[in-house]
């Protein structure tokens, strides 16, 4: 029989977990690696979905210089800043999935056998230091046929994530306005049961509890092997690691052993507690704009919009009430045409104050 776990207490505790409440992160690092990686398509909202959570705007940059944090594609096959210490468990998940040996994969982008030449290459064109995404298409050039070529130099590089999956190459430090590659800071990546056996629990840690199809759809789109993800499921629930545990919705759900005792604690309601949230943020992202604890269904489409695009939110208490500008706290727009405490708005204007006269305030349709 499932234990029963109540939602306040699931999402006070999430609050906590994502340095959203209670002592903030130390560094860009520590929100990273609890988190699983925070999204990087747009430069700024990982900026400032970092400095919404404690440090400097600039603990992003710095950590990749110090090489403490790398750039790279990684879960759904979007731009990630991972903490370097977890991404090759991270990546050693997707790269076990072999999507682009899929047949839609390869009628699309690439056949399995161009991109396993790609493979043999990479580490040789980049072993003597960052290239840009134009020499690095110059180095393939000569080995590959013209028009993987020519796919490799255009889009949004897509032929080219399955080498960041097999973790054969990560960004590299900017040239000026243009991007680079370069060889990661590790080796060889883990075995894939080694590697789900930590990263399923650490992301109950932070987002669950949550079905193994919540942790697919958040990994990669679902695109895990149905057997396989049962498999590290029951794995962890025999070792006594995770526990099934039922949130009145009829859905399977699993959390941490280790956690039970706080999600069924007989106390109090949380004090109410609000935050506004950027672009791409993992609140949202980690369970998934599916997720009706943290999103209802029927607000669904104005935070998940056009082209992807991950609106800025406003959180009361774990759930998602509306969505804001990204540039003024005060331009928010409630679900249910409501206000909020003056008080906690105060608060945020101040933290999003230091924010924004920092970063660039992320701008709807940017480009990556």
């Amino acid at each position: 029989m499932s234990t029963e776990v109540r939602t306040e207490r699931v999402l006070a505790r999430r609050v906590r977990r994502h340095f959203l409440a209670g002592a903030p992160a130390r560094d860009a690092v520590a929100v990273a690696g609890r988190l699983l990686g925070v999204q990087a398509q747009v430069t700024a909202a990982a900026d400032q979905a970092v400095a919404v959570r404690g440090p400097a705007v600039t603990a992003v940059r710095d950590g990749l210089a110090d090489g403490s944090l790398v750039r790279t594609w990684s879960v759904r096959g979007t731009l990630h800043v991972l903490d370097t210490a977890r991404a090759p468990d991270l990546l050693a998940l997707l790269a076990a999935a072999r999507t682009w040996e899929k047949g839609s994969w390869q009628r699309e982008f690439a056949a399995a056998d161009e991109v396993a030449r790609l493979a043999e290459l990479a580490g040789g064109l980049l072993a003597d230091g960052p290239l840009t995404r134009e020499e690095l298409v110059a180095g393939f050039a000569p080995h590959v046929s013209d028009g993987l070529a020519d796919r490799l130099g255009s889009g949004w590089g897509t032929v080219l994530k399955p080498l960041a999956w097999q973790g054969l190459l990560v960004n590299g430090p900017p040239r000026g306005r243009r991007p680079t590659f370069t060889a990661p800071p590790w080796t060889t990546l883990p075995d894939p049961d080694a590697a789900a056996a930590r990263v399923i629990p650490a992301y109950l840690d932070v987002y669950g509890p949550a079905s193994p199809t919540a942790f697919d759809d958040w990994l990669l789109r679902g695109g895990t092997r149905r057997p396989t993800l049962r498999r590290w499921f029951a794995d962890l629930v025999d070792a006594g690691t995770i526990t099934p545990v039922d949130t009145g919705d009829g859905e399977p759900r699993y959390a941490r052993t280790v956690d039970l005792d706080e999600l069924v604690a007989d106390e109090p309601a949380p004090p109410d507690h609000l935050r506004f949230l950027p672009a791409f943020d993992t609140w949202v992202l980690g369970p998934g704009t599916r997720a009706a604890d943290v999103l209802a269904p029927e607000h669904r489409g104005r935070v998940s919009r056009a082209a992807g695009w991950i609106a800025p939110v406003v959180v009361r208490s774990g759930r998602v009430v509306g969505t804001w500008s990204g540039r003024d706290v005060h331009d928010a727009e409630l679900f249910d045409g409501g206000a909020l405490p003056p008080d906690l708005v105060a608060q945020e204007h101040e933290r999003w104050r230091r924010i924004l006269t920092e970063t660039s305030p992320v701008g709807e349709g940017g480009s990556p």
